[in-house]
């Protein structure tokens, strides 16, 4: 088939790969705007807008999808379906309705669970103990679509978002290709996504990435997990905040009140409202990031010190 990949961020690496490893033709990309980025703020291509920089492949850039010239464009292009994986904007029906076969989008949940902007960090956050990857027709409504076929896996206890997505774009990219070789000899068949289990993942914020201290120790690792490696998981020492890394739930370890610390040969030691968690890396404004008993000596935490 002729196609129009869209996406933006790095996790559609995996599928441009494999779109070009397929027997079906690449015509364009369709990706965010270059943005500025770095202390220089200069004007940076996306990752999949790069890709296809270094592959030959256009490079379509409409700040919205509903723009005149976007889908004039598209209509030149004549393109049987336009596959998407994490494409950062709504696509409006007039464009949905420009190839023959529409626009199939690669989502990292179970739909209809986990519709949303961040359905892998929502399944962590959660303690959810099994994810996947859906394709889907993409329509108007939020996720809403017909499925064309899903796969499963397992959430590992030590499973960072950045670990899960990586793990899930990587066999999601074949799911897409396989769903598009099935429209191409027209066996795919999508089926109506269940009523029931509906579950929403909006994007988590800088304010959801702060830790709670005065929660459990699992709902702790959980968001740490969660918000790994974005937007970053921190808290506030001495009125500053610094930023946390994963972190290992002690079960026998000694009584702390929430956020207060402990530094002994082992590491250091934070308290929850149940048992403490022991943490890994720690990255102070401005700093890079460093184990915990390293910060913990270069800022000399004292015995009653704590975390807000």
């Amino acid at each position: 088939m002729r196609l129009v990949f869209a996406g933006t961020p790095a996790v559609a690496l995996p599928a441009l790969d494999a779109i070009a490893a397929s027997s079906h033709e690449l015509l364009a990309v369709v990706t965010r705007p270059d943005a500025p980025a770095g202390r220089g703020r200069n004007l940076v291509r996306s990752p999949a807008g790069a890709w296809a920089d270094e592959h030959g492949v256009e490079v379509l850039t409409p700040a919205r999808p509903r723009e005149p010239e976007f889908q004039e464009r598209l209509r030149d292009l004549a393109p049987d379906c336009v596959p998407v994986v994490a494409y950062g904007a709504l696509v409006p029906p007039a464009a949905l309705e420009i190839p023959r076969h529409g626009w199939v989008n690669l989502h990292f949940s179970l739909l209809p669970a986990w519709r949303g902007a961040a359905p892998v960090q929502h399944a962590v956050l959660h303690g959810d103990e099994i994810t996947g990857a859906s394709v889907f027709q993409l329509e108007a409504g939020l996720d809403t679509g017909p499925v064309y076929g899903t796969l499963t896996d397992e959430i590992r206890p030590t499973d960072t978002s950045g670990d899960l997505l990586e793990r899930l774009s990587e066999s999601g990219a074949g799911l897409l290709v396989a769903v598009l070789d099935a429209i191409e000899a027209g066996t795919a068949r999508a089926e109506p996504q269940p009523p029931e289990g509906v579950s929403l993942a909006p994007k988590l914020t800088v304010d959801d990435a702060q830790v709670r201290w005065d929660e459990p120790s699992f709902a702790v690792d959980r968001r740490i997990r969660a918000c790994t490696p974005a937007p970053g998981a921190w808290t506030t020492f001495r009125e500053d905040r610094v930023k946390l890394g994963p972190v290992r739930p002690v079960a026998n370890g000694p009584a702390l009140k929430p956020g207060d610390l402990l530094v002994d040969r082992t590491g250091v030691l934070v308290g929850t409202a149940t048992t403490p968690v022991a943490l890994g890396e720690v990255r102070a404004a401005g700093k890079r990031a460093m184990p915990a008993a390293d910060w913990a000596r270069g800022v000399r935490v004292e015995s009653s010190e704590r975390f807000a």
